[in-house]
């Protein structure tokens, strides 16, 4: 893979929004959490343990307060982490493209969800059976469209290159940059924006309680993070910061050994990915100083994730689990991942570890994702 340079981002998770709050907590992480508002928690009694949402979020300080009322959760959340990542990297300002040669025909997007479109269903459905199929608003109708966040996205920031959505469970948000490389490699854009997002709803919340994945210490999360990701040649050009370097990525996936099996968590996919990541990146092992992993609790998922990076890496390399601060968010993990990684090589160690600890500066990260059906993801990030 040729070097790809991440010139800014925008994150909005359970810790706050902003790089800067994120890097507060990851310093001291102990975040107190407030009231559930993503949805009415009236006949859940522990939501507040399990549920880490977005604290404060007010989408009109961001965008105003016209145009959102037809939008979900999903999408809001989306839409302020493309701007938030847009400015960062100084390809925008107040609102409007601001390089020479860079404009809306010049980036493209690349986003991922896994379930964000769930909200909307759900919606639509209850007013349908509940009330009469009459009563549904066809302006919330497009979100029921597992696209639709990524396509307002482009509406709202002007972004004309190219619009892509990736839905491929944890895995995804990963994956997003695979995919934006083909297309920069390609020429169909000098700068891609990249990453995912999820939001909380109570379907999802019931869901999660249902198939028993909210243990005692797990939290369900959201957000969304995004990175605007150029050639480096590019980003050197026009003078801009870099973040980190996406030096390669590897994805694999083995199917269950049983044809009826559907959740499968595989080791082997997780070795590959990692192995593949190393080989496109030509890093040795030996030079990865730490893992930003998917890990969220122990369990099977959580105990192949770990055996398969441990094949490749060996027992000694540090892993972090921002998910035990951040939560499970889905579609949007690997990107979580990816921020918290450029968090560190920036200095903010977390105290979130799954193994190990760091000694001494990170330069190296690989960032994974175990998906629930036999696919895992990885990413190498190295400092600027």
């Amino acid at each position: 893979m040729t070097p790809r340079a991440i010139t800014g981002f925008g994150v909005l998770s359970a810790v706050g929004i902003g790089r800067e709050a994120l890097m507060a907590a990851l310093r001291q992480p102990a975040p107190k959490r407030g009231p559930v508002t993503a949805f009415d928690v009236t006949g859940y009694p522990d939501a507040a343990t399990h549920v880490a949402e977005v604290p404060d979020f007010d989408p009109t300080r961001f965008l105003g307060d016209k145009g959102l009322r037809s939008l979900d959760r999903q999408t809001k959340l989306l839409v302020v982490a493309a701007r938030l990542a847009l400015h960062d990297s100084g390809l925008k300002k107040d609102g409007a493209f601001v390089i020479p040669g860079i404009g809306p025909e010049q980036v493209g997007l690349c986003a991922s969800n896994a379930y964000g479109s769930l909200e909307a269903v759900v919606e639509l459905d209850r007013v349908a059976v509940l009330e009469e199929a009459r009563y549904i608003n066809p302006a919330k109708f497009p979100n029921t469209v597992a696209n639709s966040a990524s396509g307002y996205v482009s509406i709202w920031e002007d972004l004309r290159a190219l619009n892509v959505t990736v839905s491929d469970g944890n895995c995804g948000a990963l994956d997003t940059v695979t995919c934006a490389d083909v297309y920069l490699e390609t020429g169909r854009a000098p700068a891609i924006v990249v990453g995912g997002g999820e939001a909380l709803s109570e379907a999802l919340y019931v869901a999660s309680r249902r198939l028993g994945s909210l243990m005692e210490g797990t939290l369900l999360g959201e957000g969304a993070a995004l990175f605007v990701l150029e050639r480096v040649e590019s980003a050197k050009a026009r003078g801009a910061r870099v973040d980190a370097l996406v030096l390669g990525t590897g994805t694999a996936f083995e199917p269950p050994a049983n044809d009826g099996s559907l959740l499968h968590a595989s080791a082997t996919a997780m070795e590959s990915a990692v192995s593949s990541a190393l080989r496109d990146a030509g890093v040795a092992a030996s030079e990865v100083d730490l893992v930003v992993s998917g890990v969220s609790q122990s369990g099977v998922f959580a105990d192949a994730e770990l055996e398969g990076f441990t094949r490749v890496l060996g027992a000694g390399v540090p892993v972090a689990a921002p998910k035990q601060l951040l939560g499970e968010t889905f579609g949007a993990g690997g990107a979580m991942g990816m921020a918290t990684a450029i968090c560190w090589m920036d200095g903010a160690a977390c105290g979130a570890m799954a193994r190990g600890a760091v000694s001494g500066k990170v330069t190296t990260v690989v960032v994974t994702s175990l998906g629930y059906y036999g696919n895992a993801t990885a990413v190498v990030l190295r400092r600027a």
